[in-house]
């Protein structure tokens, strides 16, 4: 029986990982994960806020996930989109989903990601 989502991995170019790191740790204000040493050696970077686990792995033929991407709660949405926009990341409102208010962006190689709190 499935209770969870682990992580959800996302792909990297090699050598982005100062870039993720800028991104996922100042911006989003996530936490930097320890990989494996094994795993480590292949390149990435983990990151986590709360039960929130995100992969970036190192693909050689890599292209930005556009239509893919993870759907992250937030609370206080207008103040996180705020914190995206003052760390250089793009906003993009999106009033599709009835309940929720959300938005788009994309991670500094170019991954859509998603951000959404239920309205109240």
């Amino acid at each position: 029986m499935l209770t969870v989502v682990d992580h959800v991995q996302l792909a990297a170019p090699a050598g982005s990982e100062d870039l993720l790191r800028a991104y996922y740790v100042d911006v989003l204000g996530m936490t930097e994960v320890p990989k494996p040493p094994v795993l480590a050696a292949r390149g990435g970077c983990w990151f986590q806020a709360g039960q929130v686990r995100l992969h970036l792995g190192v693909e050689e033929e890599f292209r930005p996930a556009r239509k893919a991407h993870p759907g992250l709660l937030v609370t206080g949405i207008e103040a996180y989109a705020a914190r995206l926009e003052a760390g250089g990341a793009r906003v993009v409102w999106d009033g599709d989903l009835p309940g929720h208010r959300r938005f788009y962006s994309e991670d500094p190689v170019g991954n859509r990601l998603e951000f959404l709190e239920p309205e109240r």
